[in-house]
């Protein structure tokens, strides 16, 4: 570990290294049961948005299609055309591989940001808003600006546990709260779409358990 990274975790620790090191362990293990959950989440909002968009333009290839159509709107100029590119980028990338290239591959390859960035307001203005039906189950009180908040919180988490970076902070003191609230946002949105992927996710979560043990540390 850089001196950089051990610091925070001793300075937690009162500077016991045993404790230190125990915690960077527990840290770690909560981080990786994250990851199934983190992948559900990813994979059945991706297909969600997919199913409806498709609807929405009647298209089932409308991520290949749509690059000449809202993707090129004028309107996206100041975020530089972020989701055209990205086909462009999965486009070429396929090509490199000599494979054909299909809606189904060039959807594999988009990033998380890709997703949660159709419900930043200047993309979800041209999609008239039919994304918000991949929640059919949401609160009434619910709508995209709530929604598109949690999915950022979600993607910043995410971006952490797999860039290895220390989710059991806050400030200088021991707390897994923001990883609490984190998997509650994730099984609240996962409800909104299908309260049957609820139950397939918490076969794989073993989050709390794993935090209740690194507190004892």
């Amino acid at each position: 570990m850089s001196k950089s990274r051990l610091d925070r975790f001793l300075i937690a620790c009162n500077n016991s290294h045993q404790r230190a090191q125990d915690l960077y362990n527990a840290n770690l293990k909560v981080a990786e049961s994250f990851y199934s959950i983190l992948n559900i989440f990813e994979i059945f909002l991706r297909n969600r948005i997919n199913e409806e968009l498709s609807l929405y333009f009647n298209d089932p290839a409308w991520i290949i299609n749509e690059k000449n159509g809202f993707m090129s709107d004028l309107s996206l100029s100041h975020s530089n055309f972020f989701l055209k590119n990205e086909i462009y980028k999965a486009e070429n990338k396929i090509k490199r591989q000599k494979k054909t290239i299909t809606s189904g591959l060039v959807i594999a390859e988009q990033s998380f940001s890709f997703w949660t960035s159709l419900y930043d307001t200047h993309h979800y203005k041209l999609l008239s808003g039919s994304i918000i039906h991949c929640f059919p189950n949401k609160p009434n009180t619910i709508q995209r600006k709530q929604i598109n908040g949690i999915l950022n919180e979600i993607r910043a988490f995410r971006n952490r546990v797999y860039h290895n970076e220390p989710i059991c902070f806050s400030a200088n003191d021991i707390c897994f709260n923001k990883a609490k609230k984190i998997r509650k946002d994730i099984y609240n949105i996962l409800n909104w779409m299908d309260p049957d992927i609820v139950i397939y996710a918490g076969k794989f979560d073993n989050i709390q358990n794993n935090i209740r043990e690194a507190l004892l540390i």
